[in-house]
C-alpha cells in the first residue's frame, strides 16, 4: 500500500486524523458488532454519563514497521485486559480481550498507509476509549457506552535524543489509597493536570507522587512509572496498589532479567532512598523510557550520577533492548508482538 506522502522523519508527538476509527456501541445488555468509519465526530447528549459522572477510560499502543517490513504491535492482549479492569472498575461493561484485539487489527489495517515506515523513528500511535453515552442525572452508571479506536502517527516523543529530566516531589496526591490510581480512568489524568502545569511554572518537567497514606514511598508521575538502577546494577521498579501497572515497565523488567541479565526487584521504594541510586527513568508507552537526572525534594536536590547529559548506561542498554524487540531487530518472547500484516 502506498504510504501517506508526510514527512515522517519530522513528525511530532501530537494529533493528526487519519482515514478511519473503530466505533461498537453497547445497548441493552449488549455490545453490537462494530464497524470501521470515516466520521471522526462523536454527536451526544447534553446529559450524557461521560459528561456529568466522567464515566471514561483508556487505552495507549502504538503499531510499529518492523525491519522486516511487517507491521506488528506490542503486547495488545495486556491493553485490552487492563481496559477490563478499567471498566470493571468504573461499573462499565466489559469489551471483550478479543475482541478488543480484532478491533486493533482492524483499524490498523485500515489505516495502513498512516503507519511510519521503518528507520524513520515515527510510529502509528492508537488510542481505545469507552465513554458513557446515555442522559444520566442521577448519580449511577450509565446503560448505554460506545467503545471508539482512533489512530494517530506521531514522531518521537523527544527530538534530538533523550534529555534527562528535573522533577520534584509533589505535594499533591495522584490517588486515594483505595482509589483508582491502578486504573486508566480519564479522571485521574485530569487531577493531575493543576499540578504538571504547577511543575512547568516552577521550572520543573514532571512530578513525583508519593503514596497518599504516608508520604514516605515513591509512586509514579501523572503518567509515567518509575524506573531505578541500583548502583550494583539491579532494577528496582517501585510497587503499590494505587501505581498503573504499566506494560512498558512490565515488559523492562523481563527485559532485564531474561535479555541483560539483572537482577530484578519489584517492591517498595522509600524516598528516602533515592540518594542511593545510580540511575531514573520515567517509562511508559509514548517514550519508552524518559531519563531522571535529578529530583527536587522541596530544595534539597538528589543528583543521579548518571548525570544531565544523556541517559545512564543501563537504562540506554533496557531501552535499546525493548525497542530492537518492537522493532523486529532482537527475537521477542513469545506472544509479545502481534503481527498485523
Amino acid at each position: 500500500m502506498e504510504k501517506k506522502n508526510l514527512d515522517w522523519a519530522n513528525l511530532g508527538f501530537g494529533y493528526m486524523m487519519a482515514d478511519y476509527r473503530y466505533v461498537s456501541n453497547y445497548k441493552d445488555g449488549k455490545w453490537d458488532d462494530g464497524e470501521i468509519t470515516t466520521d471522526a465526530n462523536i454527536t451526544l447528549n447534553e446529559c450524557a454519563g461521560v459528561f456529568q459522572y466522567a464515566q471514561t477510560c483508556f487505552e495507549g499502543l502504538k503499531a510499529y514497521t518492523t525491519e522486516d517490513g511487517h507491521i506488528v504491535c506490542f503486547r495488545p492482549d495486556l491493553n485490552a485486559q487492563r481496559m477490563v479492569d478499567s471498566c470493571e472498575r468504573l461499573k462499565m461493561p466489559v469489551f471483550p480481550v478479543e475482541r478488543f484485539i480484532d478491533a486493533v487489527e482492524k483499524v490498523v489495517k485500515a489505516n495502513e498507509a498512516w503507519v511510519p515506515p521503518f528507520g524513520s523513528g515515527a510510529t502509528l500511535y492508537i488510542r481505545p476509549y469507552m465513554i458513557a453515552t446515555n442522559p444520566v442525572i442521577g448519580v449511577k452508571p450509565a446503560t448505554e457506552y460506545q467503545f471508539r479506536i482512533f489512530v494517530t502517527p506521531v514522531g518521537p516523543y523527544f527530538k534530538g535524543g533523550a534529555k534527562p529530566l528535573t522533577i520534584r516531589v509533589s505535594d499533591y496526591d495522584r490517588a486515594a489509597p483505595c482509589g483508582t490510581g491502578h486504573i486508566k480512568a480519564g479522571l485521574n489524568y485530569a487531577m493531575s493536570l493543576y499540578p504538571i502545569v504547577d511543575a512547568h511554572e516552577q521550572g520543573f518537567d514532571e512530578n513525583m507522587y508519593l503514596d497518599p497514606a504516608t508520604r514516605t514511598k515513591v509512586e509514579e508521575t501523572g503518567g509515567a512509572n518509575f524506573i531505578f538502577i541500583t548502583k550494583d546494577g539491579k532494577l528496582v521498579t517501585p510497587k503499590s496498589d494505587s501505581i498503573l501497572p504499566s506494560i512498558t515497565r512490565r515488559s523492562l523488567m523481563v527485559v532485564a532479567e531474561k535479555y541483560l541479565g539483572m537482577e530484578v526487584e519489584h517492591r517498595e521504594v522509600l524516598l528516602e532512598e533515592l540518594k542511593d541510586f545510580a540511575e531514573c527513568g520515567l517509562c511508559g508507552t509514548a517514550a519508552v523510557i524518559s531519563p531522571v537526572g535529578k529530583i527536587n525534594d522541596h530544595g534539597t536536590e538528589i543528583c543521579f550520577p548518571s548525570g544531565m547529559e544523556e541517559m545512564g548506561p543501563t537504562t540506554k542498554k533496557l531501552y535499546e533492548t525493548l525497542t530492537g524487540i518492537q522493532m523486529g531487530k532482537l527475537e521477542a518472547p513469545e506472544g509479545w508482538v502481534k503481527v498485523i500484516v
